[in-house]
């Protein structure tokens, strides 16, 4: 009986869990060199009036299942239990004259709620 051989073939790269906007490039940069922190973690929690928040934190230590995205020269940590949630989202910077927010346009949301802090998400299905 013969061994089944196994070639190793290079694998192709995955495309990026999210993506920056140059806005939101340049301000995860200023705040990550503002503070020494090497990224900006980004999760979803259970919260809100929707069902799901989006967090943010400083990284400064990966962990083995993190997601690490670099995009436009900015780090981005996507926690492992997020990874699904945010397939396929745009992360923009947006300022107004009231406010300077993070904004996700993430194809997975179904609902979110009046004020915006809050929104309900599906996970991303295999294909």
């Amino acid at each position: 009986m013969s061994e089944l051989q196994t070639s190793v073939r290079p694998r192709r790269p995955r495309p990026a869990v999210v993506t920056l906007t140059e806005a939101a490039a340049a301000r995860v940069r200023e705040l990550c060199e503002a503070h020494g922190h090497k990224g900006l973690r980004v999760g979803v929690k259970n919260g809100g009036c929707a069902g799901q928040e989006y967090t943010f934190a400083f990284a400064d230590e990966i962990q083995p299942f993190d997601e690490v995205v670099v995009d436009k020269g900015a780090t981005v940590v996507i926690e492992p239990k997020a990874i699904l949630f945010l397939i396929g989202t745009e992360i923009d910077f947006e300022t107004t004259k009231l406010a300077s927010k993070f904004v996700f346009r993430n194809p997975n949301e179904t609902d979110a709620c009046g004020c915006g802090e809050s929104v309900t998400i599906v996970p991303a299905k295999a294909d």
